[in-house]
């Protein structure tokens, strides 16, 4: 199997891989590599990330469980001031030895892609409509 191309947020397996209960703790420190998020707010590209991984051998695939730290930008959707929003999203998920449909997510060779995962994790967590307060009044009418 061709091993996918290597990213910051690729890791290396291949101690773990069908050793079930070996498992590896790992600070990976990327940055966003392009803008995750929609027109109002997102992680921009270029943005720190900061992933805490645990990854654990299992018999049917790895379990990546893991903490994300960044910082969403964006404006507030009442008073269009620009807003700063920390963002900690958590992660568990199934990599699967073996392409399954039961499992969003596979080892490639000796290798798993967190980037996907994150992304994902990340664009979940962002807020529908962005506020710079909870009781932000809006623009003023005149």
């Amino acid at each position: 199997m061709a091993h996918p191309k290597k990213t910051p947020f690729t890791q290396d397996v291949v101690d773990l891989i069908h050793r079930p209960g070996e498992m590896r703790e790992r600070v990976v420190d990327v940055v966003a590599p392009d803008g995750w998020g929609n027109a109002v707010i997102g992680v921009r590209e270029g943005e720190p990330v900061q992933i805490d991984v645990r990854l654990e051998a299992l018999h049917d695939g790895i379990l990546v469980s893991a903490e994300v730290s960044t910082v969403a930008r964006g404006e507030c959707v009442r008073c269009l001031i620009d807003v700063e929003l920390p963002l900690e999203v958590e992660i568990r998920e199934v990599f699967a030895y073996s392409r399954d449909e039961a499992f969003d997510y596979d080892v490639q060779g000796t290798q798993v892609d967190l980037e996907p995962l994150v992304r994902d994790a990340v664009v979940l967590a962002l807020p529908f409509q962005p506020v710079c307060q909870d009781d932000c009044t809006g623009l003023c009418p005149q």
